[in-house]
């Protein structure tokens, strides 16, 4: 069963979407999952997927959120060290 999670901050939605898209080298956020998937050589297509194996529903997924959590981390470094320069 697939639980849809919300950001804790509503108004976040966007700035993840565009990460989204942005980690993914997409233009619309919602294409960006296809395309992790076609990278994985995961056979997801548009609509039902019945057929696809959780495991690799979550590999996907996986590989997705991990990238974004990378691209924050990266983004948070530099930003401290933009401040460190500052002082």
């Amino acid at each position: 069963m697939s639980r849809r999670r919300r950001p804790l901050v509503p108004h976040a939605r966007s700035g993840l979407d565009s990460l989204k898209a942005q980690v993914a080298n997409v233009d619309n956020p919602d294409q960006a999952k296809y395309e992790i998937a076609q990278e994985m050589n995961i056979p997801l297509q548009h609509g039902y997927n019945g057929q696809l194996p959780s495991q690799a529903a979550g590999r996907i997924g996986g590989r997705l959120g991990g990238d974004m959590v990378k691209e924050l981390v990266r983004m948070g470094m530099q930003a401290m060290k933009q401040q460190g320069n500052k002082s």
